[in-house]
């Protein structure tokens, strides 16, 4: 049975926990410097994922942004950017989303078996499409990563995807970065909502590191015995 892959969290927020505000626009939470950091941390992976509502809201590139960093992977045999990986359970995608337009790396999308004929009609031309079952799970996209070779796979969101693979105990790092001001709506989407995590008062997360970087804080929590902390 091959290993499923090491699952790093990356998240930024707001003081008062929100990753965005109600607004249209996007909110920047994070800074030169730690997105920068963060470019490092992608370089180091072999594929991300994002929800498919963060692909709708937000249009994210998900590519390396570093050519050093892109020459490095290149010459090692690999894309110069990591796989992307999205999960939707509707099927609604655009096909002209950054997501898929940009970049040489394969794109995957996860879907429920009842809406995977119609992902396939909107994206199958420009991603893979899996049909993982139904309901989607974690388990089921790690255990597909897996096959196809993902052994580091990055998760940066939304809030949604963040809790369901912390409330499955499918996360073996975090690194929260926590911006210096406070979103205070409560229309705004959070870092994770309500469920039953394995990191509670009775066990907690171990720090492995606290960081200052500009006006942002990064703290790393190891989530499991796999990470080592470097």
């Amino acid at each position: 049975m091959t290993a499923r892959p090491y699952v790093l969290l990356s998240c930024a927020m707001s003081i008062d926990g929100y990753i965005d505000d109600a607004s249209t626009e996007r909110l920047l939470l994070s800074n030169d410097a730690d997105l920068d950091r963060i470019d490092a941390v992608r370089a180091a992976c072999d594929a991300i994922l994002v929800g498919a509502a963060t692909v709708r809201r937000d249009d994210p590139r998900l590519l390396v942004r570093s050519a050093r960093r892109q020459a490095e992977r290149v010459a090692r045999g690999l894309p110069p950017s990591p796989a992307k990986v999205t999960v939707t359970g509707s099927g609604h995608l655009d096909p002209a989303a950054r997501f898929f337009t940009l970049g040489d790396g394969a794109k995957l999308v996860y879907c429920p078996s009842g809406v995977a004929e119609k992902t396939r009609e909107q994206v199958g031309g420009v991603a893979t499409v899996v049909d993982a079952g139904e309901p989607v799970t974690p388990e089921a996209v790690l255990a597909d990563l897996a096959a196809r070779g993902v052994r580091r796979l990055m998760v940066e969101g939304g809030g949604r995807v963040h809790c369901q693979f912390l409330t499955a105990g499918l996360a073996d790092e975090l690194h929260l970065v926590v911006a210096p001001f406070f979103v205070g709506d409560g229309r705004a989407p959070r870092f994770v909502g309500d469920g039953r995590f394995p990191w509670h008062p009775g066990r907690r997360a171990r720090v492995v590191e606290v960081r200052q970087i500009g006006d942002v804080v990064l703290t790393r929590y190891a989530l499991s015995d796999r990470c080592d902390g470097r």
